[in-house]
């Protein structure tokens, strides 16, 4: 067994345990193996436990990536989620490669996803990002403007609006990590109240993935625990 089909493992088992403490299926959580700036071959390695989901943040290399899996497993059928910051002059790749978007916290780039995607693939899959913890660092939808953008992108067509995701300040304190984990997911229930059919909340990472499914995640981004540590580099 790889490291990595070992990783993939002890994360699956936490993710089955997590669920379990809240009185949730197994099945209702998510894991979107976060293969960000390691090389496809470790996307190979992620595939031989089952793993199909996989989340990219940035945009040249995730298109890379996937053309290298699709070349290496043809018949893989993998679904590849684009979970980084957007510019706006980049919509078009994400549009054309990627099945779902998580980090959409404005229309224009919203407009953009939905204008530039191909006829011929199925509507892109869509999480509004919400700065939770409201960090003048990160990107997100402020709480109380987020109602408003909600309604716009659900009219979009070749989208569809699925629910909510944030990265919330880092904090070690297990108490304090459950405050923006739940008021993410009132302001998602409140979105369900308003008649918006989103059925995803995507939160939690390698170090607060309990927590987060404590409070109702149903993908759970998780990278580090699988691929290990990243070595960063400059790149678009």
């Amino acid at each position: 067994m790889s490291i990595i089909s070992a990783n993939m493992q002890a994360v699956e088992q936490a993710i089955a345990a997590a669920a379990q403490a809240a009185g949730r299926p197994v099945s209702s959580v998510q894991l979107l193996a976060v293969s960000k700036t390691f090389p496809f071959q470790a996307v190979l390695d992620a595939m031989q436990t089952g793993q199909r989901a996989f989340g990219e943040n940035y945009l040249q290399e995730g298109v890379d990536k996937i053309a290298a899996v699709a070349a290496a497993a043809p018949d893989a059928h993998l679904e590849w989620h684009f979970i980084g910051p957007i510019q706006s002059n980049k919509t078009r790749p994400i549009a054309e490669n990627f099945d779902w978007v998580h980090a959409v916290d404005r229309l224009k780039i919203a407009q953009r996803l939905s204008e530039q995607r191909p006829a011929g693939l199925s509507p892109l899959n869509v999480c509004l990002q919400v700065n939770i913890s409201g960090e003048a660092s990160k990107s997100g939808v402020a709480p109380a403007d987020l109602p408003e953008l909600a309604r716009q992108v659900a009219t979009l067509p070749n989208l569809r609006l699925r629910g909510l995701m944030a990265i919330p300040e880092a904090e070690t304190d297990a108490a304090k990590q459950h405050l923006p984990f739940a008021q993410l997911r009132l302001l998602y229930e409140q979105l369900q109240r308003d008649g918006l059919p989103l059925d995803t909340l995507s939160m939690g990472m390698s170090g607060d993935l309990a927590t987060a499914v404590a409070e109702g995640a149903t993908i759970v981004r998780i990278g580090s625990a699988i691929f290990g540590k990243r070595t960063y580099k400059e790149t678009a």
